[in-house]
Protein backbone atom coordinates (compact mmCIF):
# COMPACT_ATOMS: atom_id res chain seq x y z
CA UNK A 1 0.00 0.00 0.00
CA UNK A 2 1.21 3.78 -0.29
CA UNK A 3 3.00 5.57 2.74
CA UNK A 4 0.76 8.59 2.98
CA UNK A 5 3.03 11.26 4.87
CA UNK A 6 6.40 9.37 4.26
CA UNK A 7 8.28 10.93 1.19
CA UNK A 8 10.62 8.06 1.46
CA UNK A 9 14.16 7.18 -0.57
CA UNK A 10 14.23 6.85 -3.99
CA UNK A 11 16.71 4.37 -5.96
CA UNK A 12 18.22 4.66 -9.39
CA UNK A 13 19.15 1.72 -11.64
CA UNK A 14 21.09 2.20 -15.04
CA UNK A 15 24.20 3.34 -16.67
CA UNK A 16 26.24 6.47 -16.43
CA UNK A 17 27.28 8.02 -20.24
CA UNK A 18 29.78 10.46 -21.50
CA UNK A 19 27.83 12.90 -23.52
CA UNK A 20 30.94 14.32 -25.70
CA UNK A 21 30.04 17.86 -27.71
CA UNK A 22 32.05 19.94 -30.15
CA UNK A 23 33.65 22.78 -28.87
CA UNK A 24 33.49 24.77 -31.22
CA UNK A 25 35.26 27.32 -29.96
CA UNK A 26 38.46 25.32 -29.86
CA UNK A 27 37.92 23.33 -32.89
CA UNK A 28 39.60 24.35 -36.11
CA UNK A 29 40.66 23.05 -39.48
CA UNK A 30 43.32 20.97 -37.59
CA UNK A 31 41.25 19.19 -34.73
CA UNK A 32 38.28 19.22 -33.07
CA UNK A 33 38.03 20.28 -29.80
CA UNK A 34 35.33 17.64 -27.95
CA UNK A 35 33.49 18.81 -24.56
CA UNK A 36 32.50 15.45 -21.93
CA UNK A 37 29.85 16.29 -19.92
CA UNK A 38 28.47 13.35 -17.65
CA UNK A 39 25.20 11.94 -18.51
CA UNK A 40 22.77 8.89 -19.10
CA UNK A 41 19.56 8.99 -18.41
CA UNK A 42 19.42 6.82 -15.23
CA UNK A 43 22.47 9.02 -13.51
CA UNK A 44 20.56 12.51 -14.86
CA UNK A 45 17.30 11.16 -13.08
CA UNK A 46 19.41 10.13 -9.95
CA UNK A 47 20.72 13.78 -10.02
CA UNK A 48 17.78 15.95 -10.48
CA UNK A 49 15.79 13.53 -7.83
CA UNK A 50 18.72 14.64 -5.57
CA UNK A 51 18.63 18.21 -6.15
CA UNK A 52 15.03 18.23 -5.88
CA UNK A 53 15.07 17.22 -2.19
CA UNK A 54 14.21 13.34 -2.88
CA UNK A 55 16.84 11.10 -0.94
CA UNK A 56 18.60 9.31 -4.04
CA UNK A 57 20.72 6.38 -3.97
CA UNK A 58 22.10 5.58 -7.50
CA UNK A 59 22.71 2.01 -8.34
CA UNK A 60 25.51 1.93 -11.13
CA UNK A 61 28.83 0.60 -12.22
CA UNK A 62 31.45 2.84 -12.44
CA UNK A 63 34.22 2.55 -14.52
CA UNK A 64 37.85 3.17 -12.92
CA UNK A 65 38.64 5.45 -16.28
CA UNK A 66 38.73 8.96 -16.49
CA UNK A 67 34.68 8.94 -17.34
CA UNK A 68 33.88 7.04 -14.15
CA UNK A 69 35.42 9.41 -12.13
CA UNK A 70 33.59 12.22 -13.63
CA UNK A 71 30.24 10.73 -13.04
CA UNK A 72 31.02 9.83 -9.30
CA UNK A 73 31.97 13.64 -9.05
CA UNK A 74 28.82 15.24 -10.88
CA UNK A 75 26.32 12.21 -8.61
CA UNK A 76 28.52 13.26 -5.42
CA UNK A 77 28.03 16.76 -6.28
CA UNK A 78 24.53 16.63 -6.28
CA UNK A 79 23.84 14.51 -3.35
CA UNK A 80 23.44 11.65 -4.46
CA UNK A 81 24.34 8.50 -2.42
CA UNK A 82 26.87 6.07 -4.49
CA UNK A 83 27.03 3.33 -1.17
CA UNK A 84 25.58 0.75 -3.42
CA UNK A 85 27.02 1.57 -6.30
CA UNK A 86 30.12 -0.73 -7.82
CA UNK A 87 33.41 -0.10 -8.75
CA UNK A 88 34.25 -2.34 -12.41
CA UNK A 89 36.89 -2.90 -14.79
CA UNK A 90 35.38 -2.40 -17.79
CA UNK A 91 35.23 0.81 -19.67
CA UNK A 92 32.63 3.82 -19.68
CA UNK A 93 29.68 4.24 -21.83
CA UNK A 94 30.16 7.19 -24.68
CA UNK A 95 28.03 8.72 -26.61
CA UNK A 96 28.86 11.51 -29.34
CA UNK A 97 26.22 14.28 -29.57
CA UNK A 98 25.36 16.33 -32.33
CA UNK A 99 22.67 19.04 -31.92
CA UNK A 100 20.59 20.71 -34.73
CA UNK A 101 19.41 24.24 -35.14
CA UNK A 102 16.65 23.74 -32.29
CA UNK A 103 18.92 22.21 -29.78
CA UNK A 104 17.57 18.63 -30.38
CA UNK A 105 20.06 15.79 -29.95
CA UNK A 106 21.24 12.96 -31.88
CA UNK A 107 23.27 10.29 -30.49
CA UNK A 108 26.42 7.56 -31.82
CA UNK A 109 26.84 5.16 -29.05
CA UNK A 110 30.25 3.97 -27.97
CA UNK A 111 29.35 1.02 -25.61
CA UNK A 112 30.55 -2.49 -26.38
CA UNK A 113 31.42 -4.11 -23.63
CA UNK A 114 30.76 -0.92 -21.27
CA UNK A 115 30.54 -1.36 -17.51
CA UNK A 116 27.00 -0.52 -16.89
CA UNK A 117 25.92 -3.87 -18.35
CA UNK A 118 27.88 -6.13 -17.00
CA UNK A 119 25.67 -6.53 -13.48
CA UNK A 120 25.68 -9.94 -11.93
CA UNK A 121 22.99 -11.29 -9.79
CA UNK A 122 24.83 -11.01 -6.26
CA UNK A 123 25.80 -7.12 -7.26
CA UNK A 124 22.25 -6.77 -7.89
CA UNK A 125 21.13 -8.49 -4.57
CA UNK A 126 23.44 -6.53 -2.38
CA UNK A 127 21.54 -2.92 -3.36
CA UNK A 128 18.56 -4.14 -2.12
CA UNK A 129 17.22 -2.07 0.87
CA UNK A 130 13.54 -2.46 1.96
CA UNK A 131 13.14 0.78 2.97
CA UNK A 132 13.30 2.57 -0.35
CA UNK A 133 10.09 3.46 -1.51
CA UNK A 134 10.53 3.29 -4.97
CA UNK A 135 13.06 2.01 -7.75
CA UNK A 136 13.35 3.66 -10.98
CA UNK A 137 15.44 2.07 -14.01
CA UNK A 138 15.08 1.56 -17.82
CA UNK A 139 17.67 2.72 -20.52
CA UNK A 140 19.85 0.98 -21.78
CA UNK A 141 20.52 -0.99 -18.82
CA UNK A 142 17.43 -2.65 -18.85
CA UNK A 143 17.72 -3.81 -22.43
CA UNK A 144 21.22 -5.36 -23.34
CA UNK A 145 22.88 -8.42 -22.23
CA UNK A 146 23.32 -9.57 -20.25
CA UNK A 147 22.48 -7.09 -17.60
CA UNK A 148 18.86 -6.48 -18.63
CA UNK A 149 17.04 -10.15 -17.67
CA UNK A 150 18.82 -10.07 -14.41
CA UNK A 151 17.62 -6.18 -13.55
CA UNK A 152 13.85 -7.83 -14.46
CA UNK A 153 14.44 -10.31 -12.05
CA UNK A 154 15.67 -8.03 -9.41
CA UNK A 155 12.81 -5.51 -10.39
CA UNK A 156 10.43 -8.78 -9.34
CA UNK A 157 11.99 -8.91 -6.18
CA UNK A 158 11.95 -5.16 -5.41
CA UNK A 159 8.41 -4.44 -6.06
CA UNK A 160 6.78 -6.46 -2.72
CA UNK A 161 7.95 -3.45 -1.09
CA UNK A 162 8.33 -0.55 -3.54
CA UNK A 163 6.94 1.29 -6.39
CA UNK A 164 8.70 0.49 -10.03
CA UNK A 165 9.22 3.10 -12.66
CA UNK A 166 10.45 2.41 -15.88
CA UNK A 167 11.66 4.57 -18.98
CA UNK A 168 12.27 2.54 -22.18
CA UNK A 169 14.48 5.37 -23.68
CA UNK A 170 14.56 3.72 -26.94
CA UNK A 171 17.60 3.74 -28.49
CA UNK A 172 17.24 2.38 -32.29
CA UNK A 173 20.68 2.77 -33.02
CA UNK A 174 22.06 0.72 -30.54
CA UNK A 175 19.38 -2.07 -30.38
CA UNK A 176 16.42 -3.44 -32.56
CA UNK A 177 13.13 -1.89 -32.02
CA UNK A 178 11.99 -5.12 -32.32
CA UNK A 179 13.59 -6.16 -29.06
CA UNK A 180 12.22 -3.27 -27.30
CA UNK A 181 8.79 -4.53 -28.47
CA UNK A 182 9.09 -8.12 -27.43
CA UNK A 183 10.11 -6.86 -23.62
CA UNK A 184 7.52 -3.91 -23.37
CA UNK A 185 4.81 -5.94 -22.02
CA UNK A 186 7.15 -8.19 -19.56
CA UNK A 187 8.30 -4.56 -18.27
CA UNK A 188 4.70 -3.40 -17.85
CA UNK A 189 3.83 -6.55 -15.70
CA UNK A 190 6.74 -5.69 -13.55
CA UNK A 191 6.29 -1.65 -13.46
CA UNK A 192 3.68 0.60 -11.92
CA UNK A 193 4.37 3.91 -13.83
CA UNK A 194 5.67 3.82 -17.16
CA UNK A 195 7.05 7.11 -18.72
CA UNK A 196 8.39 7.59 -22.03
CA UNK A 197 8.58 10.17 -25.16
CA UNK A 198 6.15 10.53 -28.10
CA UNK A 199 9.59 9.46 -30.13
CA UNK A 200 9.39 6.36 -27.54
CA UNK A 201 6.08 5.91 -28.99
CA UNK A 202 6.37 5.72 -32.32
CA UNK A 203 9.07 3.16 -32.38
CA UNK A 204 7.22 0.75 -29.67
CA UNK A 205 3.82 1.13 -31.22
CA UNK A 206 4.19 2.38 -34.60
CA UNK A 207 1.17 3.54 -35.96
CA UNK A 208 -0.68 3.26 -33.19
CA UNK A 209 -2.27 6.09 -31.29
CA UNK A 210 -1.57 7.24 -28.15
CA UNK A 211 -4.66 6.59 -26.32
CA UNK A 212 -4.69 3.17 -28.12
CA UNK A 213 -1.16 1.88 -26.50
CA UNK A 214 -1.88 3.71 -23.16
CA UNK A 215 -4.66 1.15 -23.01
CA UNK A 216 -2.62 -1.52 -24.59
CA UNK A 217 0.21 -1.46 -21.79
CA UNK A 218 -2.64 -0.53 -19.09
CA UNK A 219 -3.91 -4.25 -19.78
CA UNK A 220 -0.68 -5.32 -19.67
CA UNK A 221 0.17 -4.51 -16.16
CA UNK A 222 0.84 -1.01 -15.83
CA UNK A 223 -1.62 1.66 -13.73
CA UNK A 224 -0.02 4.91 -14.75
CA UNK A 225 1.59 5.70 -18.27
CA UNK A 226 3.07 9.03 -18.78
CA UNK A 227 3.79 10.57 -22.45
CA UNK A 228 6.13 13.46 -22.99
CA UNK A 229 5.21 15.52 -25.16
CA UNK A 230 8.24 17.94 -25.61
CA UNK A 231 6.51 21.31 -26.11
CA UNK A 232 3.42 20.13 -26.00
CA UNK A 233 3.30 19.07 -22.44
CA UNK A 234 2.85 15.27 -21.58
CA UNK A 235 -0.38 12.96 -21.43
CA UNK A 236 -0.85 10.74 -18.20
CA UNK A 237 -3.33 7.81 -18.19
CA UNK A 238 -4.36 6.54 -15.05
CA UNK A 239 -5.84 3.16 -15.29
CA UNK A 240 -7.52 4.57 -18.79
CA UNK A 241 -8.30 8.01 -17.04
CA UNK A 242 -6.29 10.70 -18.93
CA UNK A 243 -5.43 13.89 -18.70
CA UNK A 244 -3.21 16.45 -20.56
CA UNK A 245 -0.67 19.24 -18.71
CA UNK A 246 0.98 22.04 -20.57
CA UNK A 247 4.54 22.77 -21.01
CA UNK A 248 5.52 26.16 -19.18
CA UNK A 249 6.62 29.08 -22.21
CA UNK A 250 10.76 28.56 -21.87
CA UNK A 251 13.67 29.76 -24.22
CA UNK A 252 15.07 26.52 -25.00
CA UNK A 253 18.92 26.04 -25.25
CA UNK A 254 19.03 23.02 -25.51
CA UNK A 255 16.76 19.01 -24.41
CA UNK A 256 19.32 17.13 -22.96
CA UNK A 257 18.07 15.57 -20.56
CA UNK A 258 14.53 17.10 -20.17
CA UNK A 259 13.05 13.94 -20.21
CA UNK A 260 14.92 12.42 -17.78
CA UNK A 261 14.15 15.75 -15.63
CA UNK A 262 10.52 15.33 -15.89
CA UNK A 263 10.73 11.50 -14.67
CA UNK A 264 12.36 13.21 -11.24
CA UNK A 265 9.94 15.46 -11.25
CA UNK A 266 7.00 13.03 -11.32
CA UNK A 267 8.62 11.09 -9.00
CA UNK A 268 9.49 13.84 -6.39
CA UNK A 269 6.17 14.74 -6.11
CA UNK A 270 4.59 11.41 -5.91
CA UNK A 271 6.94 10.85 -3.32
CA UNK A 272 5.57 13.78 -1.34
CA UNK A 273 2.23 12.98 -1.98
CA UNK A 274 2.87 9.97 -0.46
CA UNK A 275 1.92 7.75 -3.04
CA UNK A 276 5.25 5.70 -3.59
CA UNK A 277 6.07 2.81 -1.68
CA UNK A 278 3.65 0.70 -3.61
CA UNK A 279 0.54 -0.39 -6.11
CA UNK A 280 -0.58 3.34 -6.72
CA UNK A 281 -3.94 2.66 -4.94
CA UNK A 282 -4.53 5.65 -3.46
CA UNK A 283 -3.57 7.84 -6.56
CA UNK A 284 -6.41 10.14 -8.60
CA UNK A 285 -6.13 11.76 -11.57
CA UNK A 286 -6.11 15.23 -9.94
CA UNK A 287 -2.55 14.12 -8.01
CA UNK A 288 -1.08 12.81 -11.47
CA UNK A 289 -2.09 16.09 -12.98
CA UNK A 290 -0.43 18.11 -10.28
CA UNK A 291 2.67 15.60 -10.23
CA UNK A 292 2.81 16.00 -14.24
CA UNK A 293 2.49 19.64 -13.71
CA UNK A 294 5.33 19.88 -11.57
CA UNK A 295 7.72 17.68 -13.65
CA UNK A 296 6.95 20.14 -16.92
CA UNK A 297 8.28 22.67 -15.34
CA UNK A 298 11.48 20.79 -14.20
CA UNK A 299 11.64 19.55 -17.46
CA UNK A 300 11.57 23.26 -19.05
CA UNK A 301 14.25 24.55 -16.39
CA UNK A 302 15.88 22.13 -17.61
CA UNK A 303 15.97 23.01 -21.32
CA UNK A 304 16.57 26.65 -20.42
CA UNK A 305 20.77 26.21 -20.24
CA UNK A 306 23.22 23.67 -21.92
CA UNK A 307 23.26 19.94 -21.08
CA UNK A 308 21.63 17.85 -18.59
CA UNK A 309 21.46 20.47 -15.84
CA UNK A 310 18.81 19.98 -14.00
CA UNK A 311 17.07 22.45 -11.53
CA UNK A 312 17.86 22.74 -7.92
CA UNK A 313 14.22 23.04 -5.86
CA UNK A 314 14.88 26.38 -5.09
CA UNK A 315 14.62 27.49 -8.52
CA UNK A 316 11.78 25.42 -8.63
CA UNK A 317 9.98 27.70 -6.45
CA UNK A 318 11.00 30.90 -8.06
CA UNK A 319 9.88 29.68 -11.23
CA UNK A 320 6.51 28.44 -10.02
CA UNK A 321 4.22 31.21 -10.46
CA UNK A 322 1.18 30.66 -12.67
CA UNK A 323 2.57 32.01 -16.88
CA UNK A 324 5.76 32.89 -15.41
CA UNK A 325 8.41 32.42 -18.45
CA UNK A 326 10.63 30.38 -16.37
CA UNK A 327 14.47 31.45 -16.48
CA UNK A 328 17.29 29.69 -14.56
CA UNK A 329 20.09 31.75 -12.49
CA UNK A 330 23.70 32.07 -13.95
CA UNK A 331 26.24 29.16 -12.52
Amino acid sequence: MDRPGSPGSVDVLGECVADIFEDHDRSDSGGLALRALAGGGPANTAVALARLGTPTRFLGRFSRDAFGTLFRARLSASGVDLGDSVTASEPSTLAVADLDATGQAAYTFYAEGAADWQWTGSELAATRHDDAVCLHTGSLALIRRPAGNRIEEHLAQVREHATVSVDPNVRPLLVAPSAYRERLPHWCALADILRLSEDDCAVLAPDTGLDKACDTWHAAGVRLVVITLGGNGALASLDGMRVTVTAPPVTVVDTVGAGDSFTAGLLHRLAALGHLGGRLDALTLDDVTDACSFAAQVAALTCSVAGANPPWADETEAGSGAGRFLTRRAG
